[in-house]
């Protein structure tokens, strides 16, 4: 990918393990200005170091030296929480003093969400939507008035398949990446003409902690970390609206899945969501 088909200044939430760790690792190596946020600070310090090392050798980098363009470090580490607007807020008014705004939000942080609606949890649920939905909405609130005026940029949110539709034993992370995925719609369509492209990201399985724990049998074309990463930066390099892969796995789940009248889609689920 050529240095200048992505932007200068880039944002990554959720950062400091699978595919935010990578796309991280894959912008610096291109010469990238990032900013990266995650809750563990030592993960995140650990990830900032190795970033620092990669800048300063990136091929276009050249002579920048100790991880610096002039005054504005390469790299900018903010550890917390996407769930804190307050937080958020701090995060971006730092970015904005050292570099005046981003190019490029890739909003990727969120957590697994689980139940049963016989032991209905409604904290699971607003626990899950607070990082999932309402962490996005948290950065979209800071970055999109100033990307807004300079007339450009990219925000990429990172959803998922599981948004298409109600799939057992996952009620929370479901409706939250549904109605994530709404919103970066919705959202879309009102930037029109703003020179700012919202990409709703829906990538289909892929190892991270939080597919660790799930059975494989369950996680058909599983991919690398690395394979998915490369995959999202492609998806906004090319500015998709919506950027969902692997095909074999998501084209039948968006296009007949998705689709299925509920009278046969329910029984369906259910048999599959059977331990």
């Amino acid at each position: 990918m050529p240095d200048s088909a992505l932007t200068r200044r880039c944002l990554i939430t959720g950062a400091t393990s699978g595919l935010g760790r990578a796309m991280a690792v894959q912008l610096a190596r291109r010469g990238n200005r990032i900013a990266i946020t995650g809750r563990r600070e030592q993960l995140l310090r650990e990830l900032e170091a190795e970033l620092s090392d990669i800048g300063a050798h990136a091929p276009s980098r050249g002579s920048a030296g100790e991880g610096r363009i002039g005054d504005e470090p390469m790299i900018i580490a903010l550890p917390g929480c996407v769930d804190d607007l307050q937080c958020v807020a701090a995060h971006y008014a730092r970015i904005r003093e050292q570099w005046g705004g981003l190019d490029l939000a890739i909003l990727n942080a969120g957590v697994g969400g689980s139940g049963d609606a016989r032991a209905f949890d409604a904290s699971a649920y607003a626990a899950t939507f607070a990082v999932n939905f309402h962490g996005v909405c948290h950065w979209l609130e800071q970055i999109i008035p100033d990307m807004v005026a300079q007339g450009g940029g990219v925000i990429a949110g990172v959803s998922s398949p599981g948004g298409w539709r109600g799939f057992p034993g996952a009620g929370p992370y479901c409706a939250s990446k549904a109605a994530l995925s709404t919103m970066l719609e919705s959202t879309r369509i009102e930037l029109r003409g703003c020179g700012v492209h919202v990409v709703d990201v829906c990538p289909g399985y892929v190892k991270s902690e939080m597919t660790a724990g799930n059975d494989p049998r369950r996680m058909p074309f599983l991919l690398e970390t690395e394979v998915g990463a490369a995959r999202i930066l492609r998806g906004i390099e090319a500015r998709k609206r919506i950027v969902h892969f692997p095909r074999r796995l998501t084209w039948p789940l968006r296009h007949v899945i998705a689709r299925l009248p509920g009278w046969l889609f329910d029984p369906l689920a259910a048999h599959y969501g059977k331990p």
